[in-house]
Formats: C-alpha cells, sequence, structure tokens
C-alpha cells in the first residue's frame, strides 16, 4: 500500500487522471491525500469533486479556499468571482449530496510524522494545537451554525492569533492561517495581499515556514495554495500546488519514500 499526496487541482480532472495512472494508483490498495482546493477556475470542478467522493475513505482531503468559496458561494454569501468555474457544480442534480460531503472534510489532517494543511500553520501552533483548532471550525461547519458561519467567515482581520479570540473572529483567523496564508511577520501577523514568489515578500514578513522558532517544525507539512512557490521539498515541509491550473504542472508525492510523479498541464484547463 503507498500514500500519494497531490497538490491543488483545481478542477483539472484530466490532469488528475493522468497523473494517477503515472503513479500506478490502486483505489484497491492504495490511499491518496488532497491538500485542498479540489474545485474552481479549472474546467471539470464536478467531475473531481464527485470522483473524489467515490474513493470514500481512500481519499482524504483537507478543505482549501476555494472549497470554503464554493461553500459560501452555494448559501449565497460572499462576491462571485470573474472566472469561477462553480456553476456545473451549483446546477447539477447531486449538488446537495456533494455540498454536504465537502463541508464535512478536515481542516487539517495529522497521521504519524505527517500533517496535512492547505495553506500553512500559524508560528505559534504545535500540530497537536493545530489539530484541536481545526476541529472547533469543523464542528461549526458540520453543526447548526453553519449558515451564520458562512456569513461571518471572509474577511482578513483579525490578522493574528491569541487564545483570548473567541466567536466567528477566533474561527476566522483560524481558517485564514490553514486556508490562506502565504507571508507572515516573525510575530505571526498574517498578510494576505502579497501573492508571489517567497523572494516577494513584504517587509518585515517571511514565507509562513522560514519563521524561527516555528513550533510545528518538527513534523513535516503537507501543503497547497501557493503556487508562485511552486514545487517545493524540504526535510518538514512538502508544498505540492506546482501550478498545473496556470500551466504547468500537477505534482504527487509518494509519502512513504517521497517519490515524485508530475504530469504537465492537459490542453484545455489552464485558467484565462
Amino acid at each position: 500500500m503507498a500514500t500519494y499526496a497531490i497538490g491543488d487541482i483545481q478542477g483539472c480532472f484530466d490532469s488528475l487522471q493522468r497523473l494517477l495512472a503515472e503513479c500506478s494508483f490502486d483505489s484497491s490498495a492504495d490511499r491518496l491525500w488532497l491538500v485542498g482546493d479540489l474545485v474552481n477556475r479549472g474546467p471539470r470542478s464536478l467531475d473531481t469533486l464527485r470522483f473524489v467522493r467515490n474513493l470514500g475513505d481512500t481519499a482524504i482531503t483537507v478543505l482549501g479556499n476555494h472549497d470554503l468559496y464554493l461553500l459560501m458561494a452555494a448559501e449565497g454569501f460572499g462576491r462571485r468571482n470573474k472566472g469561477d468555474t462553480l456553476d456545473e457544480i451549483l446546477n447539477a442534480p447531486d449538488r446537495d449530496e456533494l455540498l454536504h460531503w465537502l463541508r464535512h472534510r478536515p481542516l487539517c489532517h495529522h497521521e504519524g510524522q505527517f500533517c496535512m494543511v492547505h495553506a500553512g500553520l500559524l508560528p505559534q501552533w504545535t500540530v497537536t494545537r493545530a489539530r484541536a483548532l481545526a476541529a472547533e471550525v469543523e464542528a461549526t461547519l458540520a453543526g447548526p451554525g453553519y449558515l451564520e458561519f458562512m456569513a461571518n467567515m471572509w474577511g482578513s482581520e483579525p490578522a493574528s492569533w491569541c487564545d483570548e479570540l473567541a466567536g466567528w473572529p477566533r474561527l476566522r483567523v483560524i481558517v485564514n492561517a490553514m486556508t490562506r496564508m502565504r507571508f507572515c511577520s516573525l510575530d505571526g501577523v498574517m498578510e494576505f495581499k502579497t501573492k508571489g514568489e517567497a523572494s516577494a515578500a513584504p517587509a518585515d514578513h517571511v514565507p509562513w515556514f522560514d519563521v524561527p522558532g516555528r513550533r510545528s517544525a518538527g513534523d513535516v507539512l503537507v501543503t497547497g495554495h501557493w503556487s508562485a512557490l511552486g514545487l517545493k521539498i524540504e526535510n518538514n515541509l512538502l508544498a505540492l500546488d506546482s501550478g498545473c491550473l496556470w500551466g504547468r504542472h500537477l505534482t504527487a508525492v509518494r509519502l512513504d519514500d517521497r517519490a515524485i510523479f508530475q504530469v504537465d498541464c492537459s490542453a484545455g484547463e489552464t485558467a484565462t
């Protein structure tokens, strides 16, 4: 049995199928870890959602910002972005089943030495602490306060963590760190405007994984989200968004031995 971790798919279903073939993935024996952003901007988000859901326990996927954007859009919250490709899902006969499945996915998955999260973890958080905080968001997503959470989830403030945070601001910081963060200050203040390469860090900020003394540094973080960063493999970091949607590659890493598998973006899948 092998476990393959795969970067952001974002509706690039053809590339996903070619990558699974490249890995010789066997759904009866192997496992998939998906770093989130299954949907949006690529052409086959509906097929991607259906495929991953039908894999059942074979696939573990964490929620990304585009997955949460889909859940918000389905409930009429937020502003639809030009170029999104969600209508096929929202108009599908099985939309309710798919959205119910999606909102019951974890925000963070911890297993052995690995912790999978879409964007990153704030420097104050151990993996154990992050998993507990993720559970607070997951309980709200799955609970009776779901619609109110959708109405209050988005926004960039507060931009840093403190243990005294409560209510929607507390959950919003957790979501933003785990699904949106790229850069933060050395004391964990997040900055959301900059989306370029790591070298483009704004003043007094660094990539979240480079903060000295980061408390999750003893585990291997498996992440996506940052296409401009590209594939980044370090002892304690597997950053897997290699920009398939932008005409580059879809990447898988076999966690058992860190073997890397890649395919080029399939024709017709590049975002416009």
